[in-house]
């Protein structure tokens, strides 16, 4: 087996990737190995001077900053299990150089906005002449912003990974299984689904998911795009899947949430991550002070 191929297994077995990462992370080393080929050389013995030459290569081929830097870690994470493992005594990508990323900061909605969104999603859980689709809908919403879930992960729970005491389980990236509340809205939502929706849609293939299609097959990722993107057309809100998580975030941390917590409920692996939400915050403090404080206007 390759040091390569070992790697790979390695990020299967021990790391329990799924299968659309690691095929970019085959895809991103693939480039690697055929530019060291192209070289005269190998992982084994590949220098630091190929290494800054495979970086300036993407460079000039047109790679964006974003593609070079993910490019580049999995190079780095390849040759750091070179190391670990003592196939190479040596790591060559020690002093290589990150690409500068621009600093993004994501999107969120204000608390208004994400109101409107709700509204537009579908309608009140008590309203009994609601059409049965769109309460499903509103409870999709409803749950995406009260619990920050990825799309995947909604799209991926079943019936029995709600609680009765206002939990859901998640399965995030990597199969990690966390435990998220619910709000009292998004429940409230959620359980109109359940008594008036759900049941009739269940009766045609039976399905475990807990968001059905009108077919009653599990809802796909796309279809939950649709019903966002078509809420946030109402609302006249230009959102995503993302959004919602990026919304839930920031208004927790907003609130005084800890920042451990919010990187608890969102499954982030690392707590470096989550801190972008706290310098979204000072950028709206920043903001509003220069507006408002009488010293902060020049």
């Amino acid at each position: 087996m390759s040091p390569l191929e070992r790697y790979l297994r390695h990020l299967t077995v021990e790391r329990g990737l799924s299968k659309n990462t690691l095929a970019a992370y085959r895809a991103d080393l693939a480039k690697y190995a055929e530019f060291l080929e192209a070289a005269g050389t190998e992982p084994m013995t590949a220098s630091h001077l190929h290494l800054e030459e495979f970086s300036n290569r993407l460079t000039e081929s047109g790679f964006r900053a974003s593609s070079r830097a993910r490019i580049l870690a999995a190079v780095r994470g390849f040759h750091k299990f070179l190391a670990l493992e003592g196939l190479r005594e040596d790591d060559p990508t020690s002093r290589l150089r990150q690409p500068k990323l621009p600093s993004r900061l994501p999107k969120a909605l204000s608390q208004e906005q994400v109101v409107k969104l709700l509204e537009a999603s579908g309608p009140e859980p008590n309203d009994e002449a609601a059409d049965r689709i769109r309460l499903r809908d509103r409870a999709i919403v409803e749950l995406m912003y009260s619990s920050g879930a990825r799309v995947s992960e909604v799209v991926a729970l079943d019936l029995d990974e709600v609680t009765d005491d206002g939990l859901i389980r998640v399965r995030g990236k990597g199969s990690k299984e966390r435990i998220v509340p619910v709000g009292s809205f998004a429940a409230k939502s959620l359980d109109a689904y359940l008594v008036r929706t759900r049941p009739e849609l269940a009766k045609l293939r039976g399905e475990r998911a807990l968001f059905l299609n009108k077919q009653g097959g599990r809802l796909s990722r796309q279809s939950i795009w649709d019903i966002i993107q078509k809420a946030g057309a109402q609302a006249e809100l230009n959102v995503s899947p993302h959004t919602l998580r990026h919304s839930f975030a920031t208004h927790l941390i907003e609130g005084g949430a800890d920042v451990r917590v919010v990187q608890e409920l969102l499954g982030h692996a690392s707590v470096a991550t989550t801190q972008i939400y706290t310098l979204m915050t000072v950028d709206t403090l920043r903001e509003v002070y220069s507006q408002a404080h009488p010293r902060a206007r020049r």
